[in-house]
């Protein structure tokens, strides 16, 4: 029924020439459901004047490139990207679609799923297939984050899902691989396009900081109240790091929405990542269990997040983080000054 549809697709994501992190998240994973599949992994690159970008995204994966470069195609839109998107989709089948599920990746694969009347899987956080029948086996966590559920798109192609930023993880830069590159005219004229974009404002907030921190301290409800949290501001304070928590945490008041790390909150990668008073239940673990290292600080020594953790230490975080503190002041003292943990 769809043997007309082969090849694995991944949409870049570009700002202003530059390649959007999750597009190389993505090409790694992609890379690797390709590989299963022995089909050809290709990026989906939309833009004006960014063919220069090919090399990077063959570096990093692909094996070759599909280009649609046109002026009205130099920031996005829905209505322009969605076009250009639709007219490759139709013209070469891929069997299998993937976007990052960033403001701009949602938008779009929704978009180009209901032009294709196609089935997409939306914040997905793992990815295989199911060989025998050609599957693309999306999971994501569901019903509150308290199962995971692997969706299936049965009767129609492609197989389109979004997936998270930072739960893949690149491939290594490989500046030696070759591939093809694919150019594709577009006709679109801006008299005809609906929406206008006037001005790009850029969001520098502390969700952003979150994201890109090389440390972050996390404290869930185990932190007894508000006065106890104060705590892990300390922590981080006195080894440069930045805040996070649990949802439990920002309903509460204690934090704002944009530290809240989790399903429902950021997925980020650390190289080093405090949890402390936080149980580990899946809703948070999706969020950072691809953190470098893992310190997890609770009571409970049955306590889920135990079992993702590096390092963990058994007992009350009210009494063990004011020794953490005080065994970091001691360090940087001794050495003179601000000390690198990463």
């Amino acid at each position: 029924m769809f043997e007309d549809y082969r090849g694995v697709w991944v949409f870049i994501e570009q700002n202003e020439g530059e390649i959007e992190g999750v597009s190389l998240e993505l090409l790694g994973a992609g890379r690797k459901l390709a590989d299963k599949l022995s089909v050809p992994l290709s990026g989906v690159l939309l833009g004006h004047d960014v063919k220069g970008l090919c090399p990077e995204i063959i570096s990093y994966g692909a094996d070759q490139v599909f280009v649609v470069d046109h002026p009205v195609l130099k920031d996005y839109r829905t209505e322009s990207y969605m076009k250009g998107v639709i007219q490759l989709a139709e013209k070469f089948k891929p069997e299998i679609f993937l976007y990052g599920a960033t403001p701009n990746g949602k938008d779009l694969a929704s978009a180009v799923a209901t032009d294709l009347s196609t089935g997409l899987t939306a914040d997905t956080t793992m990815l295989d297939v199911d060989l025998d029948n050609r599957l693309l086996e999306a999971s994501r966590p569901a019903f509150g984050g308290n199962i995971m559920a692997t969706i299936l798109c049965k009767k129609h192609r492609p197989q389109m899902a979004t997936v998270r930023p930072k739960v893949m993880k690149a491939l290594e830069k490989d500046n030696s691989r070759v591939g093809k590159i694919i150019e594709e005219e577009i006709f679109l004229q801006e008299e005809d396009m609906r929406t206008k974009v006037l001005k790009i404002v850029k969001d520098i907030t502390k969700k952003a900081r979150l994201t890109d921190a090389h440390v972050v301290v996390a404290g869930g409800k185990g932190m007894g109240d508000l006065q106890g949290f104060q705590l892990i501001h300390e922590l981080a304070e006195t080894i440069g790091a930045t805040v996070g928590g649990t949802r439990d945490v920002v309903e509460a008041g204690w934090l704002p929405h944009e530290q809240q790390v989790g399903q429902t909150g950021e997925t980020i990668t650390p190289k080093i990542y405090f949890a402390i008073g936080i149980s580990g239940a899946i809703q948070h673990i999706v969020g950072m269990k691809n953190s470098e290292f893992i310190i997890a600080i609770n009571k409970d020594p049955n306590a889920p997040i135990f079992d993702v953790a590096t390092y963990g230490i058994v007992g009350d975080a009210i009494e063990i983080v004011p020794k953490l503190i005080e065994q970091f002041k001691v360090m940087q003292k001794e050495k003179g000054g601000e000390v690198s943990y990463v």
